[in-house]
């Protein structure tokens, strides 16, 4: 069995597949709140906040399967297995159960804005070791900003 070579020094591949897989997690995350809480949101403007919830679920898993896929082509193996994420989440848990309009919008708004952050972070440690996972993180970071602005301007 061959192994995939990375074309990063190895130095460059800890900082790439470090934040690469925090990314993964971010996003695995992201996608199963959203998916929670579009299952179970309840109250006024449900309609459209119920298929809001579902661009989000859309947009985290392209782009985690993105991510995933820049850390394979360096060589660094993804883990998107359910014990990194318990281990590695830095995601706060929906509550159980219906979840008011109001509500599920205040924790998306409160969810992404530290994972924005984490995000800005990994952008900033990819500048230099490998600016190609670095643009990912740019496309990424857009998105992510375009709904945390979209869901506050429903509070």
């Amino acid at each position: 069995m061959s192994t995939i070579k990375s074309p990063l020094s190895e130095d460059a591949k800890k900082i790439v597949g470090e934040a690469l897989q925090g990314a993964l997690v971010d996003l695995i995350e992201l996608s199963l709140i959203a998916k929670q809480a579009h299952w179970n949101i309840i109250g006024r403007n449900f309609r459209s906040i119920h298929l809001a919830l579902d661009e989000v679920v859309d947009s985290s898993r392209l782009f985690t399967d993105t991510i995933a896929e820049r850390a394979i082509a360096v060589g660094v193996n993804p883990n998107g297995q359910t014990e990194a994420l318990a281990k590695e989440s830095k995601v706060e848990p929906i509550e159980v159960g219906y979840v008011a309009v109001d509500k599920v919008i205040t924790y998306v708004v409160s969810s992404l804005a530290p994972m924005i952050t984490r995000f800005r972070d990994r952008m900033d440690a990819t500048e230099s070791a490998d600016p190609v996972t670095q643009d990912l993180f740019i496309a990424i970071i857009a998105e992510l900003e375009k709904t945390h602005w979209m869901f506050q301007a429903e509070q």
